[in-house]
């Protein structure tokens, strides 16, 4: 029996939330190990921290990135109803907020306040 097309577009959905988790645990497990090799030597050792956080985080962007693209498919495709466009829709403000969180968290400023502290205007405080 030939499968439907929900049932392909909800496959390819899950292929995509597979490949948004493996970012997150791949980019995680890279940064780690970079971070270790960083450890090991004194002359890379200072910063290391700064980075790991940086890597962890923007794999982390990068994987929500790509689940809100199975989430969005989903509802449009899968399962189009009302009730699942309001799931949706707060499954995309929390991702949004968090990313906005880790963004900042990265780069040490508000968006709007990001090119005067790389101009060297403002110094984003240490964590």
């Amino acid at each position: 029996m030939d499968p439907s097309y929900e049932d392909v577009i909800s496959d390819v959905v899950k292929g995509v939330e597979a490949v948004g988790a493996a970012i997150m645990v791949g980019g995680g497990v890279i940064a780690l190990v970079v971070y270790l090799v960083a450890v090991s030597r004194p002359e890379t050792r200072g910063g290391a921290y700064r980075r790991l956080r940086r890597s962890l985080g923007r794999a982390i962007l990068l994987g929500l990135e790509v689940l809100i693209i199975a989430d969005i498919v989903r509802t449009i495709v899968v399962d189009p109803t009302f009730e699942s466009v309001i799931v949706l829709g707060i499954i995309v403000v929390i991702r949004i907020v968090l990313s906005f969180s880790l963004e900042v968290e990265i780069d040490g400023a508000w968006p709007w306040r990001r090119a005067a502290v790389q101009q060297g205007g403002d110094r984003p405080r240490e964590p």
